[in-house]
């Protein structure tokens, strides 16, 4: 079940309890700074991750990837060109951490999606984009019948990368450089629980070395199958 109930028509009551009690709970947080910026509610947690949990996930990435892939195919062919892992949820070395970022952000397990990995060669990248679902796209009733709009979004770096591949948030002035460990958590929502259009991000071309990270979104409501 939910731990938000929905708020007939409109943003939804969960997707503004959900912004309010996390960044509440960051807030209060000594170890997770504020980006400076009033556009997104954007969070940084420097070593989230040991350096052996994130070697640990770069052998799964590079033993299980595949080339990523979009939820609409009308972005052209260059538009993300990375390849992406999907990772085992219940697996002795995914499960700890996967529910340890659900547990930093105060959510219950049940809402997020199977954490996702990428890696990111010379030359790679993922064009602007928002991790919120559109309404207008033919995807929408799948996603609403699968825990319903995204939430937040938390993204671990997994190792340092000698040059590019930064996240850059253009609308919020936000630019982020890969560090080992650092874990970087937004709200794509804005605080009414409306998607929230200055959260467009793109992952910069990698110009030298190769980028390695992990990606879990949360839903409004529950993920995993009941």
């Amino acid at each position: 079940m939910a731990l938000f109930a929905k708020k007939p028509g409109g943003a939804s009551a969960a997707r503004k309890l959900v912004g309010e009690t996390v960044s509440r709970r960051f807030d209060a947080n000594p170890a997770i700074k504020r980006a400076k910026t009033d556009a997104a509610q954007v969070y940084y947690h420097a070593d989230f991750l040991s350096p052996t949990a994130c070697n640990a996930l770069i052998r799964l990435i590079d033993a299980n990837r595949r080339p990523s892939s979009l939820l609409v195919d009308t972005s052209g062919p260059n538009f993300r060109t990375s390849d992406s892992c999907d990772m085992d949820r219940w697996s002795p070395v995914v499960r700890p951490i996967d529910e340890s970022i659900a547990a930093l952000l105060g959510i219950d397990p049940a809402h997020g999606e199977t954490m996702q990995g990428q890696r990111y060669a010379p030359g790679q990248q993922f064009r602007a984009h928002h991790d919120f679902f559109h309404e207008g796209e033919t995807y929408w009733e799948a996603m609403m019948a699968s825990g319903g709009q995204r939430t937040w979004t938390a993204m671990v770096y997994l190792n340092n990368v000698e040059e590019g591949g930064a996240t850059w948030f253009p609308q919020a002035g936000i630019r982020v450089a890969p560090k080992r460990g650092l874990l970087l958590a937004w709200n794509n929502m804005n605080p009414d629980g409306s998607p929230n259009q200055r959260t467009l991000h793109e992952g910069m071309p990698v110009v030298k070395g190769t980028k390695y990270i992990v990606t879990k979104w949360f839903r409004e409501g529950s993920w995993l199958k009941q």
